[in-house]
């Protein structure tokens, strides 16, 4: 093997390691992300249910926006949801 070989060859190992890395890293955000989106919406359903039995009419809908707000904030996108409605409601 000639010199420029070796290197093309390191050179293509590198990338796909660098690449698997990538690919790993994103699939993990994804997951989480979709694990805080459910458990925002079932936050925020529950709450909801919580609110209306005490009589008090504060609801954060569910909608697409609602459930990017949690899936990429977490909990503190479910608290600002509600921060958000209850300055309304005040």
């Amino acid at each position: 093997m000639t010199q420029d070989i070796s290197v093309g060859i390191i050179a293509v190992s590198c990338g796909v390691v660098c690449l698997i890395g990538l690919l790993k890293r994103r699939a993990q955000f994804l997951l989480y992300f979709f694990v805080r989106m459910i458990l925002g919406a079932a936050g925020i359903f529950f709450m909801n249910y919580a609110l209306e039995k005490q009589g008090i009419l504060v609801s954060v809908g569910l909608n697409p926006i609602s459930l990017l707000t949690t899936g990429s904030l977490g909990f503190s996108g479910f608290a600002l949801l509600y921060l958000i409605v209850l300055s309304k409601f005040l």
